[in-house]
C-alpha cells in the first residue's frame, strides 16, 4: 500500500473519533463567548464614554505593543487562506458526512471571533491607522500562503500543533503587556483568546498523538521534516500598501521579539514541548530511518538553542505604516 493510501487510511480511522474530539476541544456556540461580551456597547447611553475610556488607556502602550497587536489581528483576520488550506488536506472532504470537514468548520467558527475582537478593538482604540491595516489584511488573504505540507495530513498536524502553541504565546504576552500597562480590559480580551488558541493547540496534539499509535514511523518522519524545514509563520507574507510580498514580515518579528511578544527561544521551547508532549523518546516499532529522524528530533532543540542565542536584532526601529509614532503618545 503506498503512502498516501496509509494516510488515508489512518484519517479514516480518526474520522469516526472527530465527535469525541469536538466535544473534548470545542465549545458549544450558544455558551462560548462573543466579541460583543468585551466591547462598548453601541445601543447604550454610555456607549461614547465607555470609548474614551479604552481610547485614554490606550495612549499609555507603547508603540511596539501596538505593533505586535496589529501583527496578531491581522493574522487572525486572514482566517478564510487557513479553512480553504485545511480543507484541502488529504482525508479531509468538504461533505457534511465527513467528520474531518466538520471539524474545520467549527474549529474555524471558534477562530473567527479573535479577529473580529481584535479589529473593533484596535478601531476604538483609535491608535492605529485602519486603513493601512485593513490593506494588509486584504493582501494576506489574496496573497495566500505556503507553509511547506502540502496535502499531507501528519505534516499539516505538526505544523497546527505548534503554530496553535506559538499564537497562544503571542497573545499571552501581549495580555501580560496591556495588564502591566493597566489595560485591565485588554489584558483580559488577550487572555481569553490565548485561551482558546491553547484548547485548540492540545487538540491537533492529541491528532497527532493518535497517529503515533497507528503509523509511528511516518509520523515521526512528518515530524522530523516539519522540524528541519522550520515552522513558517502564518504571516510570512505580510506587507503593507505598495511593498512587496514579506517585505513587512522581518521587521514585524524583530519588533515582536523586541517586545518579547514571540522569540526565538519561545520557538525552541515550542519544539521541545512538542517532543516531550508526544513523549518522541519513547516511540516503539520504528523503521530504521524513523529511528534516525528520532535522534535528530531529540538533540534538534540543543542545536537551536545555541543558535538562538547568538541571533542579533538590528538597533534601527522600522516605522510601520500601521502605526505613526504621532498616533502613539
Amino acid at each position: 500500500m503506498s503512502i498516501k493510501n496509509v494516510r488515508l487510511e489512518v484519517m479514516q480511522f480518526l474520522d469516526t473519533k472527530v465527535d469525541e474530539f469536538v466535544d473534548k476541544f470545542l465549545i458549544p456556540i450558544e455558551t462560548i463567548w462573543q466579541p460583543s461580551d468585551f466591547l462598548p456597547d453601541a445601543q447604550s447611553d454610555t456607549f461614547f464614554e465607555d470609548v474614551k475610556e479604552i481610547q485614554e488607556i490606550a495612549k499609555d502602550l507603547p508603540y511596539d505593543f501596538w505593533v505586535a497587536m496589529v501583527g496578531d489581528t491581522i493574522t487572525e483576520e486572514a482566517l478564510p487562506t487557513y479553512e480553504s488550506w485545511l480543507m484541502d488536506v488529504e482525508g479531509i472532504d468538504n461533505v457534511e458526512r465527513n467528520g474531518w470537514s466538520r471539524w474545520i468548520r467549527q474549529w474555524t467558527s471558534e477562530e473567527n471571533r479573535h479577529g473580529d475582537l481584535l479589529n473593533k478593538y484596535l478601531y476604538l482604540s483609535g491608535r492605529v491607522n485602519m486603513r493601512e491595516v485593513e490593506v494588509t489584511t486584504q493582501h494576506l488573504i489574496a496573497d495566500g500562503f505556503d507553509i511547506g505540507t502540502g496535502r499531507d495530513p501528519y505534516k499539516n498536524f505538526v505544523y497546527t500543533s505548534f503554530q496553535e502553541l506559538a499564537t497562544y504565546v503571542s497573545h499571552n504576552r501581549v495580555s501580560q503587556i496591556a495588564k502591566d500597562y493597566g489595560d485591565k480590559k485588554l489584558a483580559k480580551v488577550c487572555k481569553l483568546i490565548a485561551g482558546d488558541e491553547m484548547r485548540h493547540h492540545h487538540a491537533y496534539c492529541e491528532f497527532v498523538d493518535q497517529i503515533f499509535k497507528v503509523d509511528p514511523s511516518e509520523m515521526m518522519l512528518a515530524f522530523q521534516y516539519m522540524m528541519k524545514q522550520k515552522i513558517t509563520m502564518p504571516a510570512v507574507f505580510l506587507r503593507e500598501s505598495g511593498e512587496k510580498i514579506g517585505a513587512a514580515f522581518e521587521q514585524f518579528s524583530n519588533s515582536a521579539q523586541k517586545i518579547g511578544v514571540y522569540t526565538a527561544n519561545d520557538y525552541v521551547e515550542i519544539m521541545q514541548k512538542l517532543i516531550d508532549k508526544w513523549q518522541i523518546d519513547k516511540i516503539a516499532n520504528l523503521t530504521d530511518e524513523a529511528e534516525k529522524a528520532r535522534d535528530y528530533l531529540m538533540k534538534l532543540p540543543g542545536r537551536m538553542a545555541k543558535i538562538s542565542e547568538r541571533l542579533v536584532l538590528p538597533d534601527e526601529n522600522y516605522i510601520f505604516k500601521w502605526v505613526q509614532p504621532a498616533l502613539v503618545k
